[in-house]
């Protein structure tokens, strides 16, 4: 027979009960201090029981016969809870442990090209401008041209701040690597063509990359996954060796529409070899 109980704090002593119950230190020695908690704010429960005023229909705090303030009890996510949400999420975007590390404040400006500036100015502005933006046209982010100058490192660091500071879904796709692993396996392609559609927001690295045109397969796959967050306000993140006028001119359907997306949040970096920081010092 289920247990009825009639207050929060109940709900919360048998929730401690129950958790304590579970813990592996617990269990092993019956221990009791918060020692044995990953997270001793809230005893790994995931959420805190917090007093707030109780107000009326006015905003007022309603007060006791004898005058004193009223207060309600609420239930508050623990600051755990945004970090395992966090661990989660991170799991899921397929970014690598060492992608994992990339930052904004480990990418290297001195000496850059005023565009790399523009750049990183560009992924850090999209960060702060992204709860405003991100359920309007163009709410995506692309960043063109030479390759070697940090693309992928800003995108990455952009990535990585969405998941861990804003608990965003991003799923990361590298356009070469990612449709070598789905073009011999049908299952695992709609899996994945499925996650591209729908993750919160969607990181295309190296998008087109090659000199050779894109397969009619990559192009009819990226079509309809471009397209489906088009119509559905999605946003995406690109990088690309590619200018604007070369995407449009490999698919300019596919094309327009990645513009239309990105283009408050688009720096193109010339093609010079001498901005590929993986030849400093030759």
């Amino acid at each position: 027979m289920a247990r009825r109980f009639t207050s929060l704090a109940e709900v919360m002593a048998d929730l401690q009960k129950k958790t304590a119950n579970r813990s592996p230190a617990a269990r092993s020695e019956g221990l009791t201090n918060e020692n044995q908690y990953r997270c001793p704010i809230c005893q790994d429960k995931g959420f805190l029981l917090e007093k707030v005023p109780d107000l009326d229909e006015e905003g007022h705090q309603k007060k006791w016969p004898n005058g004193t303030p009223k207060f309600i009890e609420i239930l508050k996510d623990c600051q755990c809870a945004k970090k395992r949400q966090a661990d989660h999420l991170m799991k899921f975007s397929e970014i690598t442990p060492k992608f994992r590390k990339m930052t904004f404040s480990s990418f290297k400006l001195e000496g850059k090209h005023e565009l790399i500036h523009e750049a990183y100015q560009c992924a850090v502005d999209y960060y702060k401008d992204f709860d405003r933006i991100k359920n309007n046209r163009c709410n995506s982010i692309s960043l063109l041209g030479q390759p070697g100058t940090g693309k992928t490192h800003l995108l990455t660091a952009l990535a990585n701040n969405l998941i861990q500071k804003k608990q965003i879904s991003v799923l990361y796709f590298p356009f070469v690597e990612g449709f070598n692993d789905l073009k011999d396996d049908f299952t695992l392609l709609e899996e994945k063509i499925t996650k591209m559609k729908r993750v919160g927001v969607l990181f295309i690295d190296d998008l087109f990359k090659g000199r050779d045109y894109p397969t009619p397969f990559q192009l009819e796959q990226m079509f309809g996954v471009i397209n489906y967050r088009y119509l559905n306000y999605l946003p995406i993140m690109i990088s690309s060796e590619k200018t604007v006028d070369e995407l449009i001119e490999v698919d300019e359907a596919l094309g327009t529409r990645i513009f239309q997306m990105c283009q408050d949040y688009t720096v193109v970096i010339p093609r010079d070899i001498k901005l590929n920081h993986r030849l400093e010092g030759l």
